[in-house]
């Protein structure tokens, strides 16, 4: 008996991830087994630079809320322990846009922190 290869299932699976490859440059485009190994390592990639994307948003809310809590005399970490002791929960993200936007209702903030 003949060996049974289910060729359609094999091909629309190729199809599916050179589908995904499009745009990519040279054999990367085209070629089957550099093509899957490219969108396999951009699945990766794509994975890791999530958990980086939060890492980095915190970094630039950290600097921002910084950078305005210096302005009003005082440190970063001097502003996150007063916010704390006040009892006001107040995520970065919030504090980093009131400090570029909003100036005295950060500063109103502060100035509750600091009582």
């Amino acid at each position: 008996m003949p060996r049974s290869v289910n060729h359609v299932a094999s091909r629309a699976k190729r199809k599916r991830i050179l589908k995904l490859t499009r745009g990519y440059f040279g054999a990367r485009k085209n070629v089957w087994t550099v093509a899957k190994n490219t969108w396999e390592k951009g699945l990766q990639y794509a994975y890791r630079d999530r958990k980086n994307k939060k890492r980095s948003f915190r970094a630039l809310w950290i600097q921002r809320i910084n950078a305005a809590a210096r302005l009003e005399g005082m440190s970063y970490s001097q502003l996150m322990g007063a916010l704390h002791k006040a009892g006001i929960t107040m995520n970065r993200k919030v504090l980093a846009d009131l400090a570029m936007n909003h100036q005295e209702a950060f500063r109103a903030i502060v100035a509750k922190a600091k009582n």
